[in-house]
């Protein structure tokens, strides 16, 4: 029973279908690595125990009777804690939020039950989802799986440590800037930051609504693939026969190269040298376009998370970490005329993105161009809280910017991701090129 928490969310859910895994023997063993993992409290905000064995014993009898459901019925997951929850608290990691009790599960809630997963419970996070490393002194940091003293990466912090340290099969988060992909970067594993507008956002905790998007962090791209077809409560993407023959991708030089530090530069490196040995055409690409849309990420970003927290942060600012507390009062400093005028030159720059990605497979830099920083140099360092927090966010907030869709995958160097972007609405596209590149980059090993 124990290799069950190191199994993938769908060789689980074959494991059912055979009547070789019980559900309720499943989610007994997860619960049961939850309660007794040192950092659970660190990991899990709440756990809901009851409502996992509920929707495990249906899951065993729909498994007898022959009518699971969806490949993953009867699978334990965990959540993020921005996930509207029916009866269990959703705070968002912020203090401000406490005993914040919803009477609905989340649109991507109710679309997963219907399917038969399990719901493990509520993972820690970024306060307020406003931050990319996933420091956060005011509920908890989860740890990261490669570094004890490190943090995890942010905003879906816990919902990366539950899948790595093996207390949930996959974990369900959001990304506004990077919070899928870092997070999931750090801890290799499988992160697929969806189209914003694609997955539904309905209920959820907003950070700023034009940029939020949910995704799985997962094991593997045929767990990410089977869960974006579950969250949307569509067909899943079909990934047979995902080939890279044929394939021209495009690795972007303009910024998303400054500053690679050693380690995520050899994983970047290594990544692009298997892709090139299964035959996968390769060209650097620079795109000025990226340069300018991140020089207005300022008003993009801030004026619309202070715009929608304002009211709620002004009554209790004590109750905020100091440095989510400042990034967001930045926000006021925008006009409404700079943030209109911002989103107009940020289409156009979409636009010339766009028409310059066409021809490519996919667009290939790292996910993050640093490793996970140290936790107590953040919390005593201001200068180095900043500029790591800014370097973390900096590759995956493209994406975000030029509204991609974008999976990163483990390169084998521990903590180093290789992201993929493609035009908006390209997932299926994206997951068939990730899962025909997943299996070139082998197991974790320190060096190239």
């Amino acid at each position: 029973m124990l290799d069950w928490l190191e199994k993938s969310a769908a060789d689980l859910g074959r494991g059912i279908e055979s009547g070789a895994i019980d559900p309720v023997a499943l989610t007994q063993a997860f619960l049961g690595a939850i309660e007794g993992h040192d950092a659970r409290d660190r990991i899990y905000a709440r756990v809901t125990s009851k409502r996992a064995l509920a929707e495990a014993e249906a899951a065993a009898e729909r498994a007898r009777a022959g009518q699971r459901l969806s490949p993953l019925d009867g699978v334990p997951i965990s959540w993020k804690d921005l996930f509207d929850t029916a009866g269990v608290a959703t705070e968002a990691g912020s203090a401000l939020l406490k005993n914040r009790m919803p009477t609905r599960d989340a649109e991507v809630l109710r679309n997963a039950t219907a399917a038969g997963l399990i719901c493990l419970g509520k993972t820690h996070m970024s306060e307020l989802a406003f931050s990319g490393i996933g420091l956060n002194p005011m509920t908890a940091t989860p740890p990261c799986v490669n570094d004890p003293g490190a943090v995890p990466g942010g905003s879906s912090s816990g919902a990366a440590a539950s899948v790595a340290f093996g207390l949930a099969a996959a974990g369900i988060g959001s990304d506004t800037g990077g919070s899928v992909r870092i997070p999931a970067a750090w801890n290799d594993l499988v992160g697929l930051k969806t189209t914003a507008g694609r997955v539904s956002c309905e209920g959820t905790v907003p950070l700023c609504r034009k940029f939020d998007t949910v995704g799985p962090l997962t094991r593997t791209v045929e767990d990410a693939a089977l869960l974006l077809g579950i969250l949307e409560g569509k067909p899943v993407p079909d990934l047979r026969g995902a080939s890279l023959k044929g394939t021209r991708m495009a690795v972007l030089e303009t910024v998303a190269l400054d500053q690679v530090r050693e380690a995520p530069l050899a994983g970047f490196e290594r990544a692009l040298h298997r892709l090139r040995e299964a035959g996968v055409e390769l060209e650097f690409l620079k795109a000025e376009e990226v340069t300018e849309a991140l020089a207005i990420s300022g008003p993009l970003y801030t004026a619309e998370a202070y715009g929608e927290w304002q009211a709620i942060i002004e009554t209790a600012p004590d109750k905020m970490f100091e440095p989510i507390l400042e990034r967001f009062r930045a926000g006021a400093s925008f006009s409404g005329p700079d943030y209109v005028a911002a989103w107009h030159k940020l289409d156009g720059y979409r636009a010339t993105w766009n028409a310059r990605i066409a021809g490519y497979d996919a667009v290939l830099l790292p996910t993050a161009p640093i490793l996970p920083p140290n936790i107590e140099r953040l919390m005593h360092d201001q200068d180095y809280y900043v500029t790591e927090n800014l370097l973390a966010l900096r590759n995956t907030r493209i994406g975000n910017l030029m509204g991609s869709a974008a999976i990163t995958l483990p390169t084998g160097v521990p903590s180093c991701g290789l992201m993929m972007l493609g035009l908006g609405g390209s997932e299926e596209r994206l997951l068939r090129l990730a899962a025909a590149a997943e299996p070139l980059f082998g197991p974790l090993f320190g060096t190239p």
